[in-house]
């Protein structure tokens, strides 16, 4: 979103991308003209990673030409020698977290023996990561959580401009009997205890439109739960009416760097069942646009939450999250980047 709301504004600038997956994004989406891939593509998460870094690293040697660059991704940054002079900003989503404060997440992930190999890696990252960040000269954060990690584990300083948020996809459209998932369906976004609070609630209904490397593990845990529904990834059109007759959306991943999902939710009028971390105590207002859990959060609490909050309570808070969702638009997004580009 936040690269196609730049580039919408800024249509001499050309696009370079690690690989162009055409099952998210299809022939006609990226733009014609002014557009750099750099085939990193693979199917091996691992192997992937470590092409993506290379094809950065080594295959941009073109950005000397260019006046400014602004890096947008975790690997991105990695090109940055590349561009000697000039001016380099980078809009950080996340600083690698597999690298940093997921470190033992993601190792406890992983049988014994592979572990040494994956604390390689988070030596390699982290060495590579650090010395990019040395040489940019001005850093953005997607939110004050990122911020944070930024000075926590990197020492460097940023500014803060929330991501563009194209309200306007999403409506009220009803109210149906119906909470909603719409979390990727990935170990650290913690689905699995939304689907665990449903189990343990037959009379609520539960609808997961997404999917992800737990989608297998996730659909033999709600075998026995006939009110648990998986969509698979959706159609935005299929999106917006399933958000637009939810009652509410539950996510509640760990530590979200933003969460533009939340946000989405909102626009529809729908209050969120979230987590007090991360990105979601930028976004949500507690009690007022939904309910924010102490982390980490518990089935039981999941569960109280939902009891708590009704499709009667739910309705009340319509107005009010569709409010707070305007407080992060695409032209409020661009109106700050452009200030700050308009400088370079």
């Amino acid at each position: 979103m936040l690269t196609f709301t730049l580039l919408e504004s800024l249509p001499e600038v050309p696009l370079c991308c690690a690989f162009w997956d055409k099952t998210v994004f299809p022939d006609g989406a990226l733009p014609k003209s002014g557009f750099l891939d750099l085939n990193a593509a693979s199917k091996i998460p691992v192997w992937r990673l470590l092409k993506v870094m290379w094809a950065f690293e080594k295959k941009t040697t073109f950005l000397n030409t260019y006046d400014w660059i602004l890096f947008s991704g975790i690997y991105a940054p990695l090109a940055i020698h590349n561009h000697p002079t000039g001016a380099n900003l980078l809009y950080c989503h996340t600083i690698p977290r597999f690298a940093y404060d997921l470190k033992e997440f993601y190792a406890s992930l992983l049988p014994l023996p592979f572990r040494p190999a994956f604390y390689g890696l988070v030596l390699l990252m982290r060495n590579k990561y650090q010395r990019a960040l040395v040489h940019m000269d001005i850093i953005i954060a997607n939110s004050n959580n990122v911020k944070k990690r930024l000075e926590k584990y990197l020492g460097r300083s940023a500014i803060v401009i929330h991501p563009p948020v194209n309200t306007d996809r999403f409506h009220w459209t009803g109210q149906k009997d119906y909470y909603l998932s719409l979390a990727r369906l990935e170990n650290f976004k913690r689905v699995d205890l939304i689907v665990n609070a449903f189990r343990r609630m037959p009379d609520k209904k539960l609808v997961v439109t997404s999917s992800g490397t737990e989608i297998k593990r996730l659909r033999r845990l709600a075998a026995d739960a006939p009110n648990i529904r998986f969509t698979g990834w959706q159609t935005e059109e299929q999106l917006r009416q399933w958000i637009g007759d939810a009652i509410a959306a539950i996510y509640i991943p760990i530590d979200e760097d933003f969460g533009i999902s939340p946000v989405e939710a909102m626009s529809a009028g729908k209050p969120v069942i979230g987590t007090a971390e991360g990105g979601l105590l930028e976004t949500i207002a507690p009690n007022k646009t939904g309910i924010l859990l102490d982390p980490p959060p518990t089935v039981d609490a999941i569960m109280a939450a939902v009891q708590d909050l009704t499709p009667e309570r739910a309705l009340k808070m319509r107005s009010a999250c569709e409010a707070r969702a305007k407080l992060f638009t695409r032209d409020i997004f661009l109106e700050k980047m452009k200030a700050i580009i308009d400088c370079q």
